[in-house]
């Protein structure tokens, strides 16, 4: 995550078809798969961590933040972001959620430093709405970008 936003438009997936929070949580950590930063192993911890924990990754109205405990699932620091055509519920009193950011990080100093960009950008008054309305990847990295001062 070395560029001043941690998503890449290959990371990125719009209106996303996902029959519940499982294969939502799925959909995003597989860009992770597929971008050679996280495993599968990794995927299914994200999913585990939800099933045992309960739906704490629900941050805010709308908004989930996909992780797991870093591991040697993680091969690099990375994050990938899904929206969802239809929205999924984890059972937590902010359902129903529209926005899926999975982060994958190595360690527990590089996962600080993800959420503190993560924060700032879902702190922009509307930026959740925003994100959960684009229609193409291009629209949300226009999103993403606003706290950049671009």
């Amino acid at each position: 995550m070395d560029n001043k936003y941690p998503i890449s438009k290959e990371n990125l997936a719009v209106k996303v078809t996902a029959a519940d929070w499982r294969e939502a949580v799925r959909a995003a950590g597989h860009l992770l798969e597929a971008a050679g930063s996280a495993t599968r192993e990794y995927t299914e911890a994200m999913v585990s961590a939800v099933e045992e924990l309960g739906p704490y990754m629900v941050i805010m109205p709308k908004f989930a933040l996909a992780h797991a405990a870093p591991s040697e699932a993680v091969i690099r620091d990375d994050a990938s972001l899904i929206t969802l055509r239809d929205p999924v519920c984890f059972g937590s009193e902010n359902d129903p959620v529209y926005v899926i950011l999975s982060i994958c990080c190595t360690d527990r100093d590089s996962h600080r430093e993800s959420m503190k960009r993560i924060a700032r950008m879902i702190m922009q008054e509307g930026a959740i709405d925003r994100l959960a309305s684009a229609e193409t990847a291009e629209e949300v990295l226009a999103v993403l970008g606003d706290d950049q001062g671009s």
